[in-house]
């Protein structure tokens, strides 16, 4: 079976089972309906997914493939084994994701594209795909150079691009988690509850739960949060200068990072 293909069917899984999950057990009252922002968050995605696809229509998979055949990268170059490279690549991996990501909420002109993804007024499923396309082609470039400099294992990478995009769809879904069973999973991955803090309008609270599946990273580096100052129910989401209903359109999203607030 091809990466794409692996990845879409895992990806379109996650997706509806979590879209049912919301609508059985939601965590929020929405402010705007999915007819108002689904479009948008959609269509955006699959700009996304049809862009990575022309300018590197091999991935970081093939990245992985072409290191591996160089022996290029740490682990290359150490002969490390499957069972020690794929497990280690995948936290590395993951921990790279995670610096990235305090890299575009502290650098202003990374911000300016990271941005789009604040502006939605509430968070769901569709949400997991809302950045920018110049965003995710900064992404993908980051991601292929820590590849290859790991020399990470293909499997490794296919392992990591599934668990990364469920747990994006997972920590932005509407849904109601218990607190016994939150407060345990928080400690090993980024729960929906957790995420949600980091989409407040508070610049502080934005500035917190970078993580996106390994929650440890916010905690061993100090930009953990654990609730938000107003409470998951009533907290205003989305940017204080970008909270029309205006943004939530396909053109508005696309035109954001070049907009002045």
């Amino acid at each position: 079976m091809s990466e794409p293909l692996v990845r879409l069917l895992a990806f379109g899984g996650v997706f509806l089972a979590l879209a049912l999950w919301e609508l059985a057990a939601p965590r929020r009252r929405p402010q705007a309906s999915r007819r108002e922002r689904w479009p948008a968050n959609l269509g955006i995605l699959a700009l996304d997914t049809l862009l990575l696809r022309l300018l590197f229509p091999l991935a970081a998979v093939g990245a992985a493939l072409w290191a591996a055949d160089r022996g290029w990268g740490l682990f290359n170059a150490l002969s490390a084994p499957a069972w020690l490279a794929i497990p280690l690549s995948v936290l590395a991996l993951d921990l790279i994701i995670y610096a990235q990501h305090r890299a575009f909420h502290a650098l202003p002109w990374l911000w300016r594209l990271h941005r789009v993804h604040h502006t939605d007024l509430d968070l769901d499923v569709s949400s997991a795909g809302r950045f920018h396309p110049l965003e995710m082609v900064v992404s993908m470039l980051v991601k292929i150079a820590a590849v290859v400099l790991l020399g990470a294992p293909a499997l490794a990478v296919l392992v990591f691009e599934v668990l990364l995009n469920a747990s994006a769809q997972f920590s932005h879904a509407n849904i109601a988690l218990p607190a016994w069973l939150d407060r345990p999973l928080r400690r090993l991955i980024v729960t929906p509850d957790m995420h949600r803090v980091h989409h407040s309008v508070h610049r502080d609270e934005t500035d917190s739960n970078f993580a996106f599946l390994i929650s440890a990273w916010d905690r061993m580096f100090g930009s953990y949060r654990d609730q938000p100052c107003e409470g998951h129910a009533d907290m205003p989401l989305g940017l204080e200068d970008r909270r029309s209903r205006e943004e939530l359109g396909l053109v508005r999203l696309l035109t954001g990072p070049f907009r002045t607030p």
